[in-house]
């Protein structure tokens, strides 16, 4: 006999699977309880004792069954083939998606293999020097790779986000991913989830071919012919997924170029805010230390401030901040956290929404002109440092428009030099950030305070361009098989929903495929 029931156990009674299934037994008065399956976790820290909500699933006098995963993964090398540029999450998924109908996926990224990779991040922490083709947002895995591994998603009506989850487990990923209430993997651990995939995709007779940019797309009249690959190597392809993430500039140049439809988007910019992760845990414990069995604190906090919109964006408990630029004379910051997420430190992106109206100095740029103004806050903050130390203020002292005259500690490798944010950050972004502290400050005590420091700039959240496709066929409103993809076309925010953007591409594909 088997059941689902939903229970509340401390933190140490769960700590591991057979623990979690002796408090079990002992809550419930079953002695014969043989068999414990955890169906969803989530840890409840608005009242005391601390407690992990469950559903569980149990049973008495059976055992349950071995959990197995089964995909649809078949030799594709002579089938029809469709391109996908990218090979982030959107493109990989799409490609397994591709593989289990019956095609054959071409990948083509303009970065490194994940291992090649880490060499190009060591030199943008090491010798301020970044390669503008590998890097925290380029090669294979694309910016979540490297950039943390959070799996939540609210786009749970988008698709089937317990497939996705399924799909890394069986690639490597650890089984809790898919009953914890935020999942996360870890940076320390997504790069050999990320080889595994690829190895899915080449066993199947699929292709991947790194150091590859796409460098124009080619049209017969309003369809798909092909695309050129670094400016020399043409392929032929009637469907292209373009799952070219939020960073590819070049690639909205590319379109505007050939007045292929773009839009300006809205998205939001700010500051990477960090605190030392003992004040954290003590914010949302409400304890003097963290006990051992209690993950380091997360938080998530939102206010209108100022008529705008300020929010945390991609928190990490026991985190890192990193260096996310994509070409010379640019500072970009983002954050990630390892599996453990064991370090001293916690940050989060502290943003302001940005408006269509807000891109007027730039509208000559037409429907780059978001573009251009992200790019114009990421140069005036290099310019203030004039390498990739970034530049930063202490929270309190940017309250108090003052500048800092020494900073604290900080995770950030490259370094970080004192600066007034205020001449950095656009006027209102700015403005905003310092009405929404001070109310952070008042619902969450210690959250305003000198020893936190404030990074400059968090203004990759999204992208500032979206490239309009139909409801129902998911291609381009103006390009037959051309299917803009996920995060880079303003349709997915994250890994899991970019996932699942590109498996909805990749059947649209195939079913134009399927019918010829």
């Amino acid at each position: 006999m088997h059941k689902t029931i939903e229970i509340s156990l401390l933190p140490e009674q769960c700590a591991t699977p057979d623990l979690t299934k002796l408090y079990t037994a002992r809550q419930l008065g079953i002695a014969d309880l043989t068999g414990v399956r955890i169906l969803k976790k989530s840890l409840d820290a608005r009242r005391k004792p601390i407690r992990y909500n469950l559903q569980l699933e149990i049973y008495v006098d059976e055992k349950p069954s071995e959990e197995s995963f089964h995909f649809n993964f078949i030799d594709v090398s002579k089938a029809k083939h469709a391109v996908i540029i990218g090979a982030g999450p959107a493109g990989l998924f799409a490609a397994l998606k591709l593989i289990e109908q019956g095609i054959k996926p071409i990948i083509f990224e303009r970065g490194k293999d994940v291992r090649e990779r880490r060499r190009d991040l060591a030199l943008i922490t090491r010798h301020n020097t970044v390669n503008p083709e590998s890097n925290y947002c380029f090669g294979e895995g694309g910016a979540g790779t490297y950039s943390d591994g959070k799996l939540y998603t609210r786009s749970t009506k988008r698709g089937d986000v317990n497939r996705i989850l399924k799909l890394l487990v069986v690639h490597g990923a650890e089984p809790h991913i898919l009953y914890e209430a935020h999942p996360h993997i870890g940076t320390n651990k997504l790069p050999g989830i990320i080889t595994r995939i690829r190895e899915t995709i080449l066993k199947c007779g699929g292709e991947i071919h790194f150091n590859s940019k796409l460098t124009d797309i080619l049209l017969n009249g309003n369809e798909i012919a092909g695309v050129t690959i670094n400016g020399e190597n043409k392929f032929s392809c009637s469907q292209l997924i373009l799952a070219t993430g939020h960073s590819a500039r070049d690639v909205y140049e590319l379109l505007n170029r050939k007045n292929i439809t773009i839009e300006a988007k809205p998205f939001a910019l700010g500051v990477r805010i960090e605190h030392p992760q003992e004040l954290i845990d003590q914010m949302q414990y409400k304890c003097n230390t963290r006990g051992e069995f209690l993950p380091p604190a997360a938080y998530s906090i939102v206010n209108q401030s100022l008529g705008r919109g300020v929010f945390s964006f991609c928190m990490c408990p026991g985190g890192i901040i990193a260096p996310a630029a994509t070409a010379a004379e640019e500072i970009v910051v983002n954050g990630w956290s390892p599996s453990k997420r064991n370090n001293e430190f916690a940050n989060s992106g502290l943003v302001v929404s940005v408006e269509l109206k807000d891109f007027k100095p730039f509208e000559k740029h037409g429907n780059l002109a978001g573009l251009y103004f992200q790019s114009h806050v990421e140069k005036t903050a290099f310019a203030k440092t004039k390498s990739l130390q970034a530049p930063a203020q202490r929270v309190l002292d940017f309250v108090n428009k003052k500048e800092s005259a020494a900073l604290p500690d900080c995770s950030y490798l490259p370094g970080i030099q004192s600066h007034d944010l205020y001449e950095i950050l656009p006027e209102f972004v700015s403005a905003s950030l310092r009405d929404a502290l001070q109310t952070f400050g008042k619902k969450l005590k210690g959250y305003l305070s000198n020893d936190a420091v404030m990074v400059a700039t968090e203004s990759r959240t999204s992208s500032p361009v979206r490239i309009p496709r139909d409801k129902e066929t998911l291609e381009h409103v103006q390009i037959k098989g051309l299917y803009p993809c996920a995060e880079g076309a303003g349709y997915a925010g994250g890994i899991v929903s970019a996932a699942i953007d590109g498996e909805r591409c990749a059947e649209k594909v195939a079913e134009q495929l399927n019918k010829k």
